[in-house]
């Protein structure tokens, strides 16, 4: 499988809600980078993360996806229900790294819409 392939694979698992499914494709020391807001490190952290984040599994419309060597960059839209259960709409830009086959670094650029 290729990164691509990877990055949709575990993009599916979250959208199924099965979030362990997700790091399946994560290195054990994966780093999460929010622009402008935080840095998660390792896979705990990520995993805390989501349940907290992803109360209903996000629904993603990746509208252009693009590997280049050991990178993707996914651009598209996100929606989640927050925690008064109102959904919010973002548009993002992930640039994942990936490392043997598995996402390694996440730089992400993430801007709510209205």
């Amino acid at each position: 499988m290729g990164n691509k392939e990877v990055l949709q694979a575990a993009n599916a698992a979250v959208m199924a809600g099965d979030n362990e499914g997700f790091l399946v494709y994560c290195t054990d020391n994966v780093v999460w980078h929010f622009v402008g807001e935080q840095t998660l490190a390792g896979k705990e952290a990520v995993r805390q993360y989501m349940v907290e984040t992803y109360l209903e599994p996000p629904r993603f419309q990746v509208d252009t996806l693009v590997a280049e060597g050991d990178y993707v960059t996914a651009i598209g839209t996100i929606d989640l229900k927050d925690q008064d259960g109102m959904l919010a709409h973002y548009a993002y830009c992930d640039v994942w790294r990936f490392e043997d086959g598995r996402m390694a670094e996440l730089t992400a650029f993430v801007i709510k819409v209205a």
